[in-house]
């Protein structure tokens, strides 16, 4: 399928500041280039994350919030709004669906990038951090959002009384599916993403991030005959 993003909207749907950018940075980055426009929902605070003792909750709620601030300006990301849950106890419930459906509504997009929310073992899923609870929760959370409490009037009624009406988002993209079926040729963009991945100092560090990830980008797109690629399992909403 033709990456196709000049004039439209893009919507990353994520747990963690920084998930956006691991995940899915050479796309985003590239959508962007490209003559599209992208927006981010960061669902969690962020608070648990990094390895240092000496950082409070409170001090990595704020630094985080900043840093993926950082590196949505430095991508280009035109808007990032924070549902600051409690980072490590997300569960996917009716008020996190209703809250992710007001910023599709609000915003729009013409394609929504989302974790995956099932628990699955190949050559990218190795390392559980791909499959964090948040990630899992966001997951099945946002899916159920898009379908069909976006695109239907009759669900969250209370998004129309706040002058949100109903919209479809066409594509809906899946992080690390277990069968891709879409490959973003970043080639072109990956520097920009390991740069962008760089802005979130309180995660990486000094971290020598580029060779495991360049790794991983050439087996993705090792199977679609590309040399750097991030992948998608691409869903549709059709009848």
């Amino acid at each position: 399928m033709e990456f196709n993003a000049a004039g439209r909207r893009l919507l990353a749907i994520v747990a963690h500041p920084d998930d956006a950018e691991f995940s899915a940075g050479g796309t985003i980055a590239r959508w962007i280039s490209e003559g599209g426009e992208a927006s981010y929902l960061i669902c969690t605070d962020g608070a648990a994350g990094g390895g240092d003792p000496t950082h409070t909750p409170e001090w990595l709620r704020a630094t985080r919030e900043r840093e993926q601030r950082e590196a949505a300006e430095f991508l280009g990301v035109s808007h990032v709004a924070f549902l600051r849950h409690r980072d490590g106890e997300l569960v996917a419930t009716l008020e996190l669906r209703r809250q992710i459906a007001r910023q599709v509504r609000m915003l729009k997009p013409d394609v929504a990038i989302v974790p995956n929310p099932v628990r699955h073992w190949h050559w990218g899923a190795t390392s559980l951090r791909i499959f964090h609870p948040d990630h899992i929760a966001v997951g099945e959370a946002a899916l159920a959002a898009l379908y069909p409490g976006v695109g239907n009037a009759w669900t969250f009624m209370e998004l129309l009384d706040e002058g949100l009406e109903p919209h479809t988002v066409p594509e809906i993209w899946v992080v690390s599916p277990s069968e891709p079926d879409y490959a973003v040729d970043i080639s072109g963009s990956f520097q920009k993403k390991i740069a962008a991945i760089r802005k979130h100092r309180s995660q990486v560090g000094d971290r020598p991030i580029e060779e495991r990830l360049a790794e991983r980008a050439r087996q993705a797109g090792e199977q679609f005959g590309l040399g750097c690629a991030e992948v998608f399992l691409r869903l549709t909403i059709d009848w």
